[in-house]
């Protein structure tokens, strides 16, 4: 007796469904697209966790570049301030020594002619001291006044102080016997001076006159007459 346990008896054929190739397929893709799927979400979030990181090393270089720029910045404001008020300080500093230059010129100059103006009075009173003691100190003075006239001149009127007029006459009449002069005592002519005058030319060998030629020189304009001289 043969073995029929591999055949399928044939009222049991039509409940056997038929198997088809397709089906195997169809399995088979939706794995694979199970797989592609699952990738892809794997890609993604791979990229997505890529991303995050760029973006959190980028933001951390961006807040470092920050701070770096704003470093830089503040110190260039701090250099650029610590300049301006070296130069404002150089410049105060230039007007304050210009300034006190000019006060200590100006005190050199005021105590300059503050000498100045007390010698000329020292040497005021010393020479009205001499004028009074020794009337010869007149005697250069008629020389010089009459040797002005130049040789043209043959006769001179010469006014003196009486005093010196009393004191001198006889010696100046002496000295200068080749000329025809006329000595005349006049008190407007202080003690030390004269006026010497021919043909309308007039020599001023005033005490007054000299003094102020002598001190303009100096750079001053201090007059011999003054009140506290004694008469």
């Amino acid at each position: 007796m043969r073995n029929y346990t591999r055949f399928i008896p044939g009222e049991e054929i039509d409940a056997v469904e038929q198997w088809q190739f397709g089906s195997i397929d169809t399995t088979s893709q939706l794995l694979a697209a199970r797989v592609k799927a699952r990738e892809v979400e794997e890609t993604a979030v791979q990229t997505e966790s890529q991303m995050q990181q760029v973006y959190q090393d980028g933001y951390a270089a961006g807040v470092e570049q920050g701070k770096l720029q704003a470093q830089a910045e503040s110190q260039r404001q701090m250099q650029a301030f610590m300049n301006n008020q070296a130069q404002e300080a150089a410049a105060r500093f230039a007007e304050l020594f210009a300034a006190a230059q000019r006060a200590l010129e100006a005190a050199e100059q005021a105590m300059a002619q503050g000498v100045l103006s007390l010698s000329c009075e020292l040497a005021r009173q010393v020479l009205r001291h001499e004028l009074l003691v020794n009337p010869q100190v007149v005697m250069p003075v008629v020389s010089e006044a009459i040797g002005l006239l130049g040789t043209e001149f043959k006769t001179a009127v010469v006014k003196l102080h009486p005093q010196d007029l009393a004191a001198l006459g006889e010696q100046i009449q002496a000295d200068f016997a080749g000329l025809g002069l006329s000595l005349r005592a006049d008190a407007e002519v202080l003690q030390g001076g004269c006026l010497v005058e021919s043909a309308g030319c007039v020599i001023d060998g005033t005490l007054q006159k000299r003094w102020q030629r002598a001190v303009a020189t100096l750079g001053l304009s201090s007059v011999w007459e003054v009140a506290d001289d004694p008469d």
